[in-house]
């Protein structure tokens, strides 16, 4: 930082957990890691709190009152795709499918060890902010090109992949997708017709350094396919997922 520069602001994670002991705890260890912590009690005051403020990521309980934590992920994503990390009761299968369906970019298990949370969160501003990485010289990969007079544009058909300007379109309408949901359509982009096994995308998109949960991927790919069309990434049972060419 140079000499007389502004100090960036702290991380804003928005906290909604409505058991008091939990609260405070992931509160206190996120501050003492340097994070700026809001928290809420119930899902209403945390949309409330959402839409006041600035923030840079939602740590968000299943179990809440009034609005439970898929409601509350919901009506985020219906405005904001901003990172989402859920928060499961231990063994709690549906709850975690239930929460990614709804949007979450990744989840993890109460207790909650700080280490692992803090590992997450940073995993997924990392996300939330990554810029990719220019390709190195040499031959040009089969499949869709870059256009001369755009290097920066990826065309599949009537999906187009703007990997500079991070920006996605399908037959022309702009696409949101949120930055898990980006980054897994990058490294799909990046392999085109190429099988691409779950936990290499574990590693890849969700910054795994261990093999983890499956399930993020297969919905995060459903998710995907929403938005970019089913027929455009393809099933390899017993393997994994392509990008068709």
């Amino acid at each position: 930082m140079t000499e007389g520069a502004a100090a960036p602001p702290p991380v804003a994670v928005l906290l909604v957990e409505d058991d008091e002991v939990i609260r405070r705890s992931v509160t206190m260890a996120l501050e003492r890691y340097g994070y700026r912590v809001a928290s809420a009690a119930d899902g209403l005051t945390g949309l409330e709190l959402f839409r006041e403020g600035r923030h840079d990521l939602l740590l968000l309980d299943v179990m809440l009152p009034g609005l439970d934590g898929i409601g509350l992920c919901r009506r985020v994503r219906e405005i904001s795709m901003d990172p989402i990390l859920m928060m499961s009761a231990r063994g709690d299968a549906l709850d975690v499918v239930s929460g990614l369906e709804a949007g979450a970019d990744d989840y993890v298990v109460k207790p909650v060890d700080t280490a692992v949370l803090v590992a997450r969160i940073r995993s997924l501003l990392r996300r939330a902010t990554f810029t990719p990485v220019p390709a190195q010289a040499g031959p040009p990969p089969a499949g869709p090109q870059a256009r001369p007079e755009d290097p920066g544009r990826l065309v599949f058909g009537d999906l187009e992949i703007d990997t500079a300007g991070l920006e996605v379109s399908l037959a022309g309408a702009p696409v949101a997708l949120a930055p898990t949901e980006l980054r897994l359509l990058l490294e799909f982009a990046a392999n085109p017709g190429v099988v691409l096994d779950r936990n290499t995308l574990l590693r890849n998109v969700w910054d795994y350094g261990w093999d983890g949960d499956s399930r993020v991927v297969d919905l995060c790919v459903q998710r995907l396919r929403k938005k970019v069309g089913a027929e455009r990434i393809e099933t390899v049972r017993g393997f994994g997922y392509k990008l068709r060419r």
